[in-house]
Parts: C-alpha cells; structure tokens; sequence
C-alpha cells in the first residue's frame, strides 16, 4: 500500500514535491513546474502556505 511522505532521495526544499511525485508515479519535475506556474498564476501566498503546510503534515519515510 503506498504512503504519501516525504522524499529523502529526491528533495530541493523539503521533499514535498519529491514525495507527490513518488506517490503518484511520476516525474518530480512535472510536479516542480506545476507548482511554480500555480503559484505564479495566484501570487505565490497560497502555494507557500500549502507547501509550508505540507511540509507539517506530510511524514518523513519511516
């Protein structure tokens, strides 16, 4: 059964994108550039909480 976490292998800040991208099975830069272009379309505030918050809430691999 797959877990979203954390990635430890695969990280530039905290490993949020890493760990959707291994959760969802693809390539972590796909979810990098859409996090950028939707942060830039509602500017930045909300993805910078939402990634903030996940960074929480998401658990580092165990």
């Amino acid at each position: 059964m797959k877990r979203l976490t954390l990635s430890e292998t695969d990280k530039k800040i905290a490993g949020v994108c890493g760990g959707l991208a291994e959760y969802f099975d693809i390539d972590p830069t796909v979810i990098r550039v859409a996090v950028v272009v939707f942060a830039l379309i509602t500017a930045l505030i909300p993805v910078s909480v939402g990634y903030f918050l996940a960074w929480i809430i998401m658990p580092a691999k165990q």
